[in-house]
């Protein structure tokens, strides 16, 4: 039986000084790791259990007393390991019979938020991976290891910083919550309205401008929101009804901003901070992996961006009326304070080359002074409040699932499982690279289902990486490989979130939605082997092999758009489809012989579509 209470001021207090917190650590980072990392995850188990009851059925509006016990709980652990960080870093093995307890209470409330917050997909493979550390001796010889006393799985979990506080949650520390908080900033005043604008000024008077609208907005929104259905709903609401509006079919609108906003996570600069997380990972400076990523995310792009205008010229719609769409002189002059921050970041991580927390808190710091000093935009204390406590709940998801994430972490290094992952995975593929990126892509697509980005790529880099690794597959391009794969199960039937969330906006048929998201997000599927098998279209090679790469995949991108649509300067018959396509697939293949063979049906693909045009004109005259 829950009490009926007011919690929202509990949960505001908690969220404003959790985003203080943050903040003060962004702006001055004097912790510890096991003083900062368990604070940080102290606060997201207090909101996840303030604003979560153990089951959807209950009013949320209650409090019942396994969510008070959690509180609880949740400060005695925190206050504890701040107060003994130092002898819990120095007496690793050596804990009392309080700290074991302690351990197991921290991994099963862990466990339980993450339940409440992204469902059983998470907590199933974390539980699965601790049972695996405890009964290593009864499994397969492939996979068998000494094994390890639940003593030791608790401690290893809970009181080191080789599990739950962990590489994901010092990145959750350091940066991606201050990201987190702010997209929200920036979307509180106004940023997603002038990206939006932005766009349509751009190209919303050109063919097909709705859909390009869509495109240009959600990618540059979606970079910095990290999350492809948070995107859906914050741009599509928008240009979904603008799509249907011009003529567009409802469930093609709904698409485009799945496949729009999905793109968004591996669009740079930030990529919804999963580059900063990348680059700790693989252990290169950000900068690097932002570049490395920035050739494949445009040639996504370009491929939606061809299909949607192909799609508007085969069913004969036109741009917006430009007398009706914004200035872009205009929208700058209106909307260059939500614009000055971003600039900002650009400058400071690529430029001066800031760390990615110095960075964001000082983003955050002009984006709120600029923001303040403009009428249009300025926030009342209300107002002020509201984004931080919206930021910190929208980091909830994330934290927690970096916290779940760090049990599998945890456990893969228990165990040692990795070497022995890499080795089965590379003699079920036979020692062939194709077959073992197959499997990885399969693998990478069915977690990305139930999993948020983050979680998903951190499981699959510890799970898969160093098998593709082992096959000499460059190191950045194996983590972009799995990034890629985890990040379009968002438009991946039959789960397909993102196709689902456009569809409800658009009012369409789901599987009519996610199949039309799957065949204009192709090209996501289709990159990641490219760049693999040629990483020159990640900038891994000289100046010449990489001009030669990107050209020869713009024009296979291109003649891929072509032939799903059907269309190029006139619709194709199908005899002109197939050309287009062999000359696509052509192109795809990573070596000279092939890109020059490509290039030249690309060549005679094109001059048939001239002289069929040239013909249908002479017999309309």
């Amino acid at each position: 039986m829950g009490i009926k209470c007011n919690k929202k001021p509990v949960i505001t207090v908690v969220a404003v000084i959790w985003c203080i917190f943050q903040l003060y650590i962004g702006f001055f980072g004097v912790l510890a790791p096991m003083e900062q990392r368990p604070i940080h995850v102290a606060f997201a188990l207090i909101l996840t259990y303030l604003t979560k009851p153990i089951s959807k059925k209950l009013d949320s509006e209650k409090l019942y007393i396994d969510q008070i016990i959690a509180v609880i709980l949740s400060v005695v652990f925190a206050v504890y390991m701040y107060t003994h960080a130092m002898e819990l870093s120095l007496n690793i093995g050596m804990y009392t019979q309080f700290e074991v307890i302690l351990a197991a209470i921290v991994l099963i409330l862990v466990i339980e938020a993450c339940r409440r917050l992204t469902g059983v997909g998470l907590i199933a493979i974390g539980i699965v991976f601790l049972i695996y550390a405890y009964v290593g001796p009864y499994m397969p010889d492939a996979i068998r290891h000494p094994g390890a006393s639940l003593t030791k799985i608790f401690t290893f979990s809970a009181l080191t910083t080789e599990s739950i506080f962990g590489t994901c949650i010092d990145c959750c520390v350091t940066f991606i919550f201050l990201f987190v908080l702010y997209a929200k900033l920036l979307e509180k005043t106004g940023g997603g309205q002038v990206f939006i604008d932005v766009a349509c000024s751009l190209v919303g008077h050109v063919r097909g401008g709705p859909a390009k609208v869509a495109v240009v907005a959600s990618g540059l929104f979606g970079s910095i929101s990290g999350s492809a259905v948070a995107n859906v709903v914050g741009t599509g609401t928008f240009t979904i009804p603008l799509m249907k509006r011009t003529g567009y079919r409802a469930e093609f609108a709904g698409a485009v901003e799945a496949v729009a906003s999905s793109g968004g996570q591996f669009m740079p600069p930030i990529m919804g901070a999963s580059a900063f997380l990348i680059a700790e990972i693989v252990g290169i400076p950000y900068w690097t992996v932002a570049a490395c990523a920035a050739v494949p995310a445009i040639l996504y792009y370009l491929a939606v961006f061809f299909m949607v205008d192909f799609e508007a010229g085969k069913t004969g719609l036109t741009g917006m009326n430009k007398a009706e769409l914004p200035r872009t002189r205009d929208v700058l002059k209106k909307g260059w304070p939500s614009l000055v921050s971003p600039v900002v970041l650009i400058v400071l991580l690529a430029g001066l080359q800031w760390s990615p927390a110095k960075s964001a808190v000082w983003s955050i710091a002009i984006a709120f002074v600029i923001c303040m000093l403009h009428k249009d935009t300025r926030m009342k204390p209300k107002q002020i409040i509201e984004t931080m406590t919206e930021g910190a709940v929208g980091a909830l998801e994330t934290t927690v699932a970096c916290a779940a994430v760090g049990i599998v972490v945890g456990s893969i290094t228990l165990t040692g499982l990795a070497l022995k992952l890499s080795s089965l995975l590379i003699t079920a593929s036979g020692g062939n690279l194709v077959i073992l990126m197959v499997l990885t892509m399969i693998a990478c697509v069915i977690m990305g289902m139930g999993l948020p980005t983050v979680a998903c790529y951190v499981v699959l880099a510890s799970m898969v990486a160093p098998a593709l690794i082992k096959m000499d597959v460059v190191p950045i391009a194996a983590h972009l490989f799995i990034f890629y794969f985890g990040i379009i199960s968002a438009i991946t039937p039959p789960v397909a979130l993102a196709s689902m969330v456009g569809a409800g906006i658009a009012k369409a048929d789901f599987v009519k939605c996610s199949l039309q998201a799957l065949k204009l997000g192709l090209s996501a599927f289709i990159l990641p082997f490219m760049f693999v098998m040629n990483p020159a279209l990640i900038l891994q090679g000289n100046v010449l092999e990489v001009l030669q790469c990107i050209f020869t995949a713009t024009v296979g991108i291109l003649s891929m758009s072509i032939t799903l649509e059907g269309f190029f300067l006139e619709k194709l018959p199908v005899w002109q489809r197939v050309i287009f396509g062999v000359a696509a697939i052509t192109l795809i293949i990573p070596e000279t012989i092939t890109d020059i063979i490509g290039l030249a049906i690309f060549i005679v693909a094109v001059l048939l579509q001239v002289a069929t045009r040239k013909k249908k004109k002479a017999a309309l005259a």
